[in-house]
């Protein structure tokens, strides 16, 4: 559904809360009963089969909670792996029926029972792709990321039966560690490098993924597991089909159909909105204007992470499934997690994702637009071309109003639902890198920047330090390379400089030391270190670092001598 079908969607606004209390057994949570929040048709009444999404085949759409239901939890719950993430991509050795229809008759034979033992029997779990049995000592950084991507590509599989992966048409590179599938925004950054690194093949075949994706599904999701489909991620395709073109490839112009698909998949119900209302990715802000925010269509824990949910959403004191849809919300920003989500900086189950319009997001979406009014006016579309460029033009125009701090001078998430600003961050240079900001924002930005999130080791995330992975002191390759483009873009280079040549540093000296890239670094000070936080250890690999590093040293090596 598209945002000028006002006909097609019908909405219901539901009725206020009958109790406050959750004990009550009149009591409907927050997202059921919020004016603000609108269901349409068929989403109130309609209860489809678990793991089913409209338009897909069931079989696409299970998740291993939906097929394993109590085996699943039993199996998380007993902390069988230490990681919640590797279950859920185990693939079964039968049917999954088949398998929980004999746990449950072992479980009430009253026989004793192993479920660890049962695991090994019926289920195969993930391959150990481990990335450093390549490393080798003194190898120069360039020629170790070229001779790691072959270690990172899959290639296509034959559909296993029942597992959570989904098959991909093409050989694609994944980020590496504990992260065995393709990520959406993480494979823009790891795309950076193959272009700089010659391997355009894969570039290419990365690039008609996204694409085929969204063709089959209505959008990428977060990552090509079943567990992701629920949510995307930061859409930047839009800009994986500029990285082609830069690289000299052919074609783009047939991505043009996927990229208008991509985009009514981010509005879809918008043209149903009244002012201050919101239906899954879209708000319509008090001036009626159009702004977006980050979702998840399921309100249940993550199969990725499913003691972590639980157990945050035990301690905040609300509805369980609030809790859940927020920190999915929160997985699918790419930021999982950070203080911008937060009500509470350091308290992870004060989490409302979903009441912040992110200023990265929107910034994404107003490059979508303008990448749809350039490859239309390509084709000679012109009218096309100009009514895209009217919606790129009033989002510019709705962020500059409701995401732009006149007095500190930067850019900020809104919290929409109680209309006040939200924290600065790293995020706020994304604007400049997908070219929403003024001159005079971007020079103002600038300023703060240098001032607040400049440090020895680079871009840091944010300003506080709350524990979550994407907050003070951790920097993050996509950040580095938005904030250095966006910088260089509006004619701040020598800030640019100084935030590349920091990070540049910060990943040399690591790798100097253990051989390696990873996925995130501390950077509160000249000591090399990887990043912490987070729900995982520390990954090895790492896409984004190796491909954001492969970029930097081509203009900016020459000053780490």
């Amino acid at each position: 559904m598209s945002d000028d079908t006002d006909e097609e969607a019908i909405i219901t606004t539901l009725p206020k809360h009958q109790s406050d209390d959750p004990q009550d057994p009149d009591y409907e949570p927050e997202y059921l009963n919020d004016p603000h929040e609108l269901h349409f048709e068929g989403m109130n009444d309609y209860e489809p089969e678990p793991g089913i999404i409209d338009g897909m085949p069931a079989a696409d759409a299970l998740t291993p909670s939906d097929r394993y239901l109590e085996l699943f939890e039993h199996v998380q719950n007993a902390h069988i792996f230490p990681d919640s993430k590797t279950f859920a991509d185990c693939s079964p050795v039968g049917d999954p029926l088949d398998i929980l229809i004999l746990y449950r008759d072992l479980r009430r034979s009253g026989k004793e029972f192993d479920l660890e033992d049962f695991v090994k029997q019926h289920f195969t779990p993930p391959s150990d792709h481990d990335v450093y049995n390549h490393q080798q000592p003194g190898k120069p950084i360039c020629q170790h990321i070229d001779d790691l991507w072959p270690v990172l590509v899959r290639e296509p599989l034959k559909h296993q039966p029942w597992s959570s992966l989904l098959p991909l048409p093409k050989p694609y590179v994944v980020p590496g560690g504990r992260f065995s599938e393709v990520y959406y925004w993480d494979s823009y950054f790891t795309m950076l490098g193959l272009a700089e690194s010659g391997r355009l093949d894969l570039l290419k075949d990365m690039a008609d993924n996204f694409s085929w994706l969204i063709g089959n599904y209505g959008h990428v999701p977060n990552g090509n597991r079943t567990y992701y489909l629920s949510r995307s991620q930061p859409p930047v395709f839009a800009l994986m089909v500029e990285l082609f073109e830069d690289a000299g490839l052919t074609g783009s112009s047939g991505y043009l159909e996927n990229l208008i698909k991509e985009y009514h998949y981010w509005m879809d119900g918008a043209g149903s909105l009244m002012p201050d209302q919101a239906y899954r990715y879209v708000v319509r802000m008090p001036d009626g204007s159009l702004l977006n925010r980050y979702w998840d269509d399921r309100d249940t824990p993550r199969d990725e992470a499913w003691r972590e949910d639980i157990a945050t959403a035990k301690s905040s004191g609300r509805p369980a499934n609030e809790v859940y849809r927020d920190l999915r919300a929160g997985a699918a920003s790419g930021w999982d997690y950070s203080s911008r989500w937060l009500r509470e900086p350091d308290r992870l189950a004060s989490i409302r994702t979903t009441q912040f319009i992110p200023v990265d997001l929107n910034a994404f979406l107003y490059k979508l637009e303008t990448t749809i009014v350039r490859l239309a006016e390509d084709e000679g579309e012109i009218l096309t071309s100009r009514a895209w460029q009217a919606k790129a033009d009033a989002r510019r125009k709705a962020m500059h109003h409701y995401l732009w701090d006149e007095q500190q001078g930067v850019y900020i998430d809104y919290d929409w639902r109680q209309a006040r600003a939200g924290t600065f961050s790293a995020a706020a240079l994304v604007p400049l890198f997908t070219g929403v900001a003024t001159p005079a924002h971007a020079k103002r930005l600038a300023k703060a920047v240098r001032e607040q999130l400049l440090s020895p080791g680079g871009l840091l995330s944010s300003l506080v330090e709350s524990g979550e992975q994407w907050d003070k002191p951790n920097g993050w390759a996509p950040l580095q390379w938005m904030a250095i483009e966006g910088l260089k873009a509006y004619g701040e280079t020598r800030l640019a400089q100084d935030i590349a040549v920091n990070w540049l540093k910060t990943v040399t000296r690591f790798y100097d030391q253990h051989d390696k890239l990873v996925e995130k670094y501390n950077i509160g000070s000249e000591t090399a270190t990887g990043g912490g936080g987070g729900e995982y250890a520390l990954q090895d690999g790492f896409g984004w670092t190796n491909g954001v590093t492969r970029q930097l040293m081509k203009t900016y090596g020459r000053y780490l001598k």
